[in-house]
């Protein structure tokens, strides 16, 4: 069962468990070395060796896309449909704007937005089948304008093949792990080098994104998924069902809870065990809700949300609205009882990609913004450059750079 705990011992529970990079990097070392040297040649081999493939290449040509799309029932097509939909309209909203203003006279200033040449979204093919990370990474290429936008799976199901098919995706590629990391970010003669790649994976792929982090843009280092909830009161049945949704993705998983109710908590424990004597994936969720899980009792509002911030979830579910002005730190943010996490896992719109282990201190969720280039423009008349002369043959001077003090000069005394 569940453990129910005083906010005075939630140190071993907010202090996730160290992935052991180290023992990752040095499987994956030799296989990122292998692809760039090697290539295609490296590539099949490792897909043959990890991924039992059984072709003569890894990619997966139009008519196969074509055909998995025609299997696909018409209420996944509906699925697809409504939650793209929306998706796309939420990344629309993020994308940064072309725009520059006058902040002296003579001096204009401002940002032009390009997207990136090729970018590259991983998709997992595990435990569970998830067309939905291909929306959710490829979508937002789109609105930002990204001209080759490839996708990778090693053992992707119809549902997968079909949502590119849908989506316009013709450049997919049967290779996963360590390999695939290393052909998009080395780029071989099957598969097109990328910008950036994003998209979660396991230690291995996670290993290998961090070790290839200065030769290919990378999202984030993802590590287990995790949910945060803060409720005074609610439905427990709800509240349950949300945790154990977390819950089944992963052994390693954690969902949390943090409560000044103590009947809350006890009934919240309760459904919990109730639910999983139905639950289908029961046998991964229970491990997740013993190890990694718990409820917390907390004093106060201020003190979950002070925890909350502290712990930096990749999801947070805040009940109670009033209290989204105190969160500093999170991956996405749940308003109300009746937004549930698994609505934006799917078809809300933001991204189900985010931050884990404690990344939400430092940044969100994917976005568009991911697929992008915010570069600056600056225009200077002579009249600015003269008022703006004084400060920068000064700075310049007193940095030792005698050429760029001159570079203004020779403008304005020639």
């Amino acid at each position: 069962m569940i453990r129910i705990i005083e906010s005075n011992d939630v140190g071993k529970i907010l202090a996730r468990k160290a992935a052991r990079f180290a023992d990752a990097e040095a499987v994956v070392r030799p296989i990122l070395e292998a692809v760039r040297k090697r290539g295609d040649k490296a590539l099949l081999e490792y897909a043959r060796k990890f991924d039992k493939f059984d072709r003569k290449t890894v990619v997966v040509g139009p008519g196969e896309l074509r055909a998995a799309e025609e299997s696909l029932s018409s209420a996944f097509r509906a699925a697809i449909q409504t939650a793209s939909k929306n998706i796309r309209a939420f990344a629309k909203l993020q994308m940064p704007e072309n725009k520059s203003k006058v902040i002296a006279p003579g001096l204009r200033v401002g940002q032009i937005v390009r997207p990136l040449d090729t970018v590259a979204a991983y998709i997992p093919s595990g435990r569970y089948p998830l067309p939905s990370t291909l929306m959710m990474t490829v979508i937002p290429a789109q609105v930002a304008g990204v001209k080759t936008i490839c996708a990778a799976s090693p053992r992707p199901v119809n549902e997968v093949l079909g949502t590119a098919s849908l989506l316009n995706v013709s450049e997919f590629f049967l290779m996963g792990g360590a390999q695939a990391i290393a052909a998009f970010a080395f780029g071989t003669k099957t598969v097109p080098r990328a910008d950036r790649i994003v998209g979660p994976g396991n230690i291995y792929v996670a290993a290998a994104k961090k070790l290839l982090a200065g030769e290919v843009g990378i999202d984030f280092v993802a590590g287990p998924t995790e949910i945060l909830i803060i409720a005074e009161d609610g439905n427990a049945s709800w509240i349950a069902a949300d945790m154990l949704a977390q819950a089944e993705h992963d052994v390693e998983a954690s969902a949390i809870l943090l409560t000044r109710s103590k009947r809350l908590a006890q009934a919240v424990a309760k459904q919990i065990e109730i639910q999983l004597g139905t639950l289908s994936t029961a046998a991964v969720a229970r491990k997740a809700i013993d190890r990694n899980s718990a409820i917390i009792l907390v004093k106060s509002s201020q003190e979950a949300v002070d925890l909350s911030n502290r712990f930096a979830p990749e999801h947070l579910s805040i009940h109670d609205p009033k209290l989204l002005p105190l969160v500093q730190h999170a991956g996405s943010v749940f308003l109300g009882p009746t937004s549930p996490e698994a609505a934006g896992d799917y078809a809300s719109g933001p991204n189900h990609v985010l931050p884990t282990t404690g990344a939400a201190r430092v940044r969100g969720g994917l976005s568009v913004a991911d697929y992008v280039k915010v570069i600056s423009t600056q225009e200077i008349s002579e009249g600015a450059l003269r008022t703006l002369a004084p400060a920068v043959t000064t700075l310049a001077r007193a940095e030792g750079l005698e050429a760029h003090a001159r570079s203004v000069e020779v403008r304005l005394n020639g």
